[in-house]
């Protein structure tokens, strides 16, 4: 009995993934995110109002500022369509996270799962608050924040470190993709894929 619930929450999880890929290929359609944006070759920042610059620095460009919105007025409403945008880039960027370990770029690879839930994250905070959560890089802490489940703060924490400005700190860019190895860069992968399938739960059936 025990192998048959273990094979229907596989299946369940294939079914979600499927789900996933679907939005990463389609995106949100307009019905679903009146502000999507239909032009699919622009890379947002965290802040969706301010594209990234073209600086970039190992697999992730950085925002002009990424505290800038600490000192706006906080909004007590929740934000569907902005949960849905945010929560189609966290798609992406998992995709592109598969792409990077297809390219033996593992650190890259890990970095983008970290966006990814990230922005997961941050797409449960507009749902929930109206608001992005503020955030230092502790994704444990920002899953307490957003309300995740003590399984999913403790799979956040596991990719945590993968943000460049920390992981950086202890490893030169060069050697970033020799600390990672193919299969501890496909279990972050898991890791994020299960993330962004409990918030799509949440954002997609608000």
């Amino acid at each position: 009995m025990s192998q048959m619930r273990r094979s229907d929450h596989a299946a369940s999880d294939d079914d979600k993934q499927d789900e996933l890929e679907r939005l990463i290929r389609e995106g949100v359609s307009l019905d679903e995110n009146p502000l999507h944006n239909q032009d699919t070759g622009v890379t947002k920042s965290r802040h969706s109002h301010t594209p990234y610059t073209t600086t970039y620095v190992g697999a992730r460009f950085i925002a002009p500022d990424e505290n800038e919105d600490e000192d706006e007025e906080v909004s007590t409403t929740n934000d569907l369509q902005g949960a849905l945008g945010l929560f189609a880039e966290a798609a992406a960027d998992l995709a592109t996270a598969g792409v990077e370990l297809g390219l033996g770029r593992h650190f890259a690879s890990a970095d983008f799962c970290n966006q990814a839930v990230e922005k997961a994250a941050q797409a449960v905070s507009l749902l929930h608050y109206g608001h992005r959560s503020r955030y230092d890089h502790d994704l444990r802490e920002l899953g307490a924040t957003v309300g995740a489940p003590l399984e999913i703060q403790e799979e956040m924490a596991v990719l945590t470190p993968f943000h460049p400005e920390a992981f950086y700190a202890d490893t030169p860019p060069e050697e970033a993709d020799e600390v990672i190895s193919a299969e501890q860069a496909e279990g972050y992968r898991k890791h994020a894929r299960h993330i962004l399938s409990w918030a799509r739960n949440i954002v997609l059936h608000a």
